[in-house]
C-alpha cells in the first residue's frame, strides 16, 4: 500500500491525537495515585477517577481505529 502526502499527514494527526488522550488519560490515573499516597483519606474520591480512565484509553484506541480504517478505506473481513 503505497500512502499519499495527504494520507501521511492525516495519519500523523489521527496518530498525534491519539497519544494525547492517552496521556492525559494516564496523566491522571499517576497523579491519583500520588495523591493516594500522601492522603489515603481520598480513596473513595480518586477510585472514581482511577476506575474510569482504561475505558478512556480503550475508547481513544477504538476512536484512532475506526478513524484509520476510514481514512485508508479498510474494512473488518
Amino acid at each position: 500500500m503505497t500512502l499519499s502526502v495527504e494520507q501521511i499527514e492525516e495519519l500523523t494527526h489521527h496518530l498525534a491525537n491519539m497519544r494525547h488522550d492517552i496521556n492525559n488519560n494516564l496523566s491522571l490515573i499517576m497523579a491519583a495515585t500520588e495523591l493516594l499516597r500522601h492522603k489515603p483519606q481520598m480513596l473513595e474520591r480518586m477510585t472514581v477517577t482511577l476506575v474510569e480512565q482504561p475505558d478512556k484509553i480503550i475508547h481513544a484506541l477504538v476512536k484512532f481505529s475506526a478513524e484509520f480504517e476510514r481514512a485508508f478505506g479498510l474494512s473488518r473481513s
